[in-house]
C-alpha cells in the first residue's frame, strides 16, 4: 500500500524541466502514511461550490477534513473503504467504495461537500471543451414549471480501480455500480495526475473523464410525473461524459501546518445540460485556507 499512499495522500518530488520516475520509498520530500495509524488533518478557510441546478444556492466551504487509516490491505480515506487486491512497482489494483458525486447538488450536507480533499477538480471550459457549444435544447416558448421535487438520495457506489505508475503521470481508472439499490446506475472513470514539488511547494494537477450510465442520469436528472407530466416525457435521460481539470496546491509552513489551495472545474455533458433542472453547463469549486495536519 505504501506506494499508493504516497500518490493519494501527499505529493511526489518531481524535477520541472522533466520527467521524473515514481518515488519508491518514503524520502526526505515525501510523506507516508503509516500502516496502522490514523492520519488525521483539518483546513479551515474559505471557499465555494457553484450548484447548477435552477432554484439551489451554491455550496459554502469553511472546514476540510481529511481522515484517513492504512492497513496492510484494507483502507479507508474520507468515507471510502478499499481492499488492495494487488500491488507492484508499476501498478495498483483496489476494489472500493466512492461517494456519490451528482446528490451533492441536492443535499447541503452531502459527504461530497465535505470531504472535498477526497478529489480535486478545477477546469478552464476552453481547454476541455474549445470546439463545443452549449447544447440547444429545443423547449417550450413558456415552460411549463416543475413542482416540488422528490428526494434524491445519496448512495454510496462499490467497484475497482487500477492506478498505474508512469513518467509522465499517474493513471487512474475506475469502475463502481450503485450499492444501495437507489438508482441501479453505473460510473466510469479516467483520471490522469501529475505531481510537483518545487521547495515548499506541492503541486498536483489532474484532468478527468467522469462517464455517467442513463440509469444514473435519469434518478438525478430525469423528471418524476409527479413533479411535471410534460417534462417526464419532453426529457429523457441519457448516458453522458463530465470532463474536468483539477489543481491543489499546499505551501509548507511547518511540519505540521501548511496552506492549502484548490479549484476544479467540470464541465457537464450535454445530455445532463438538457434537463430542465439545469441552468448551467459547468461547476466549479475553490478553496483557500490553512491545513493542520495532527
Amino acid at each position: 500500500m505504501k506506494k499508493l499512499k504516497v500518490l493519494l495522500l501527499s505529493f511526489i518530488l518531481l524535477p520541472v524541466s522533466v520527467w521524473a520516475d515514481v518515488v519508491d520509498s518514503c524520502g526526505e520530500k515525501v510523506e507516508c502514511i503509516e500502516i496502522g495509524r490514523w492520519d488525521v488533518g483539518l483546513a479551515l478557510g474559505y471557499g465555494n461550490r457553484t450548484n447548477p441546478l435552477k432554484d439551489y444556492d451554491d455550496i459554502p466551504i469553511y472546514l476540510v477534513p481529511t481522515f484517513a487509516y492504512y492497513g496492510d490491505s484494507w483502507f479507508f480515506e474520507n468515507g471510502n473503504f478499499g481492499y488492495t487486491l494487488s500491488e507492484q512497482e508499476k501498478f495498483t489494483i483496489n476494489l472500493t467504495t466512492s461517494l456519490s458525486s451528482d446528490s451533492a447538488y441536492f443535499h447541503r450536507w452531502d459527504p461530497s461537500n465535505i470531504f472535498i480533499a477526497g478529489t480535486n477538480k478545477f477546469e478552464p471550459k476552453a481547454l476541455l471543451n474549445s470546439t463545443s457549444q452549449t447544447p440547444t435544447v429545443v423547449r417550450a416558448v413558456q415552460e411549463p414549471e416543475i413542482g416540488k421535487l422528490d428526494k434524491r438520495h445519496f448512495t454510496y457506489l462499490g467497484g475497482v480501480e487500477a492506478f498505474f505508475y508512469t513518467r509522465a503521470g499517474t493513471i487512474n481508472l475506475s469502475l463502481a455500480h450503485d450499492l444501495l439499490n437507489v438508482h441501479q446506475g453505473t460510473e466510469a472513470k479516467l483520471k490522469w495526475l501529475y505531481n510537483l514539488a518545487v521547495e515548499d511547494w506541492k503541486f498536483e494537477l489532474a484532468l478527468t473523464f467522469d462517464w455517467k450510465s442513463e440509469e444514473l442520469v435519469d434518478y438525478y436528472y430525469g423528471i418524476r410525473p409527479d413533479e411535471s407530466r410534460y417534462w417526464s416525457e419532453a426529457y429523457q435521460a441519457k448516458s453522458a461524459l463530465n470532463t474536468g481539470i483539477e489543481l491543489t496546491s499546499h505551501y509548507i509552513i511547518t511540519q505540521h501546518w501548511d496552506l492549502l489551495f484548490l479549484a476544479r472545474y467540470t464541465h457537464i455533458g450535454d445530455e445532463i445540460v438538457a434537463s430542465p433542472l439545469l441552468n448551467e453547463d459547468y461547476t466549479s469549486t475553490f478553496f483557500v485556507g490553512a491545513a493542520y495536519r495532527f
